[in-house]
């Protein structure tokens, strides 16, 4: 019995389409992710792209559990002596910004290097509800139904 390696060739990529008001960042980011690798499909190879594409709806609207939105500190480095410059997670879903926390979720959960990179280009987060990519026709995929934990309980 020979192991099956996936061709470039061969897959094929869909569009999904997520709305992400009132679902947890990680959990959704972890779906994502694994879309964004292909691990869904039973064809995946490790250094092959094989992962579709994701768009994401309503990012502003994203929660975070427990105290996240408090105390979650997001770093960067400027490159400079001194430079560390620090954000916290309402800054950011509150700011011009708020897409940059799903983003950020998902590009952390992806391994690093050119592969993932290329990867990480299939995906499309917008803060509203509108997105530009009605002409690929994504199929909708509800995570909120896939797992009770996926939503915030009050």
């Amino acid at each position: 019995m020979k192991t099956y390696s996936a061709k470039p060739t061969e897959v094929d990529r869909k569009w999904f389409l997520i709305d992400a008001e009132g679902l947890v960042v990680g959990r959704v980011a972890t779906l994502i992710a694994n879309r964004l690798r292909g691990k869904h499909k039973a064809m995946f190879t490790p250094h092959i792209d094989c992962g579709d594409h994701v768009v994401v709806i309503n990012a502003e609207k994203v929660l975070l559990t427990g105290r996240k939105r408090d105390d979650k500190i997001y770093y960067w480095h400027t490159g400079y002596p001194g430079g560390i410059k620090q954000r916290r997670a309402n800054e950011l879903l509150d700011g011009k910004h708020p897409e940059r926390v799903l983003q950020k979720a998902v590009e952390r959960m992806m391994p690093g290097g050119p592969l993932s990179r290329q990867q990480f280009k299939k995906l499309k987060v917008y803060a509203g509800g509108e997105h530009p990519h009605e002409a690929q026709q994504p199929e909708t995929l509800d995570i909120a139904a896939l797992n009770p934990k996926n939503t915030r309980r009050a």
